[in-house]
């Protein structure tokens, strides 16, 4: 077995790796680079394979960080299987039209200005029809079941409670000692998350890539992050103003407003009614198709989503903005509200806009509420930069601004070692999916809890590696 890290090495984007075993060829996830100019150019670069020769792909989970290229693969001959659970397929289709979308509108903006330049127009990486193409590709299987690719080469999906049907990667191949056992965490979730299951402890394995996007810190609690949440609500509505949460469509977003129904049932009066009165507006196409797809899958949630006794996804002063004049009136509206909006990074979708009509009122509240990558717009406002360029404007960041952890789907660092702390067996360890500072904290603590001859590596891009 020889595998290539082709993405998310020294960054959280990007997640690719190419295995090779005997006369088969596969990937296991073909995320997009997402982030900054120069990070997302990666993904137009010529890939270390050629697609039309790959003989399957696996995907951990829908995040476009590790699916996002699979229209492009497609687009250059790629026509096998491409293994993923239930729900995963659902996100995936709703994600990835998004995606071609997203690409055809940039890449028109762009020939825009190149056509003004006099240079010639480029097409977009790929377009929704590409994506649609794509999804056809898209074989799902349940957790646990055992499917055997070909000869000696067999995988199964366990939960890893990141996502809904995200999934962790137990591969089985023949070494010269016999059989191993190869392991892709995906993203891992933190075991606390309020919709998802835990993720699945696994004791036997040889080899492991692991992610690490929060391996140098740890989340707070849930009920500290949900009480933080409602008074920075109450201080917005004593100064009249707006809280405004950029949020990931799927996943993030869902989550959020099961914990704020949990968290209304649970409280005190006096912060019920402030959340029950004060207006929420969802505001991304893409999270309306996602609240479908969560309500259409709830046995794959944990036994609290099930049982609950109303829809946990909805609430009644939630309002989903469902054109885009609704969305353009809620800038007009001066009252106090909840703005949730995509995308997480705050790098595309309709957050740009209100960031770009609130963030320069000092009565605005911005709740970054998940990582923001290096480089990003939500990276630069989180860490104080003002002014920011927004939609070719500069806009002043006046408005305060919070960072509540613990709302991420990832793993934190405590999470993480306790999940990779039950294989004790390792040959060698991959740390994957994280940036630089964070990558090599979590390397130190891995080393301290690990057996010795466990190897722990930090792979570059490009970097080969066989498994003997």
């Amino acid at each position: 077995m020889t595998i290539t890290f082709i993405g998310a090495t020294g960054r959280v984007t990007g997640s690719m790796y190419y295995l090779e075993h005997n006369n088969l060829k596969g990937l296991v996830d073909c995320g997009q680079f997402q982030g900054n100019f120069e990070e997302e150019n990666l993904n137009y670069n010529t890939l270390p394979f050629n697609p039309a020769h790959l003989d399957f792909i696996i995907l951990t989970h829908a995040h476009v960080d590790h699916s996002g290229r699979l229209p492009l693969l497609v687009k250059h001959g790629f026509n096998g299987k491409v293994f993923c659970t239930y729900p995963t397929m659902a996100l995936t289709n709703v994600l990835l039209r998004d995606s071609g979308k997203i690409h055809e509108a940039e890449n028109a903006f762009d020939n825009k200005k190149r056509e003004r330049a006099g240079l010639p127009k480029v097409p977009p990486l790929y377009t929704e029809d590409d994506a649609v193409i794509a999804l056809q590709y898209l074989y799902p299987l349940t957790y646990e079941h055992e499917m055997t690719i070909e000869g000696d080469l067999s995988f199964k999906f366990v939960d890893a409670g990141h996502l809904l049907g995200s999934a962790s990667v137990i591969l089985t191949f023949k070494g010269e000692e016999g059989l191993k056992k190869l392991v892709f965490s995906g993203d891992l979730g933190n075991g606390s998350n309020p919709v998802q299951n835990k993720p699945v402890t696994i004791s036997d394995a040889d080899y492991l890539i692991v992610e690490s996007t929060y391996g140098d810190r740890n989340h707070v609690g849930v009920e500290q992050r949900m009480q933080a949440f409602a008074d920075i609500i109450r201080t917005a509505v004593r100064e009249n103003g707006t809280v405004i949460v950029p949020s990931f469509a799927v996943g993030r977003t869902q989550e959020l407003i099961y914990q704020l129904n949990t968290f209304i049932d649970n409280t005190d009066e006096a912060t019920r009614q402030l959340l029950e009165h004060i207006p929420f507006y969802v505001d991304s196409p893409l999270a309306l198709e996602a609240f479908k797809v969560y309500g259409d899958n709830k046995d794959y949630m944990n036994e609290g989503v099930q049982s609950y006794d109303r829809n946990p996804f909805n609430m009644p002063n939630l309002h989903l903005v469902e054109s885009i004049e609704m969305s353009i009136a809620l800038n007009r509206d001066k009252s106090p509200k909840v703005i949730i909006a995509a995308s997480g990074m705050c790098d595309a979708g309709r957050i740009k806009h209100h960031l770009k009509h609130y963030l320069w009122r000092q009565n605005t509240h911005v709740v970054f509420i998940g990582f923001q990558a290096e480089e990003t717009l939500g990276r630069a406002i989180q860490e104080g930069e003002s002014p920011v360029s927004i939609l070719d404007e500069t806009i002043a960041v006046k408005a305060k601004l919070h960072t509540i952890t613990g709302f991420s789907g990832h793993a934190d660092q405590r999470h993480l070692l306790a999940w990779t702390k039950a294989m004790q067996s390792l040959e060698r360890l991959f740390i994957i999916h994280g940036e630089p500072a964070a990558m090599d904290v979590f390397a130190e603590k891995l080393s301290e809890q690990m057996p010795p001859e466990t190897e722990i590596v930090i792979p570059g891009a490009g970097e080969v590696f066989h498994l003997l």
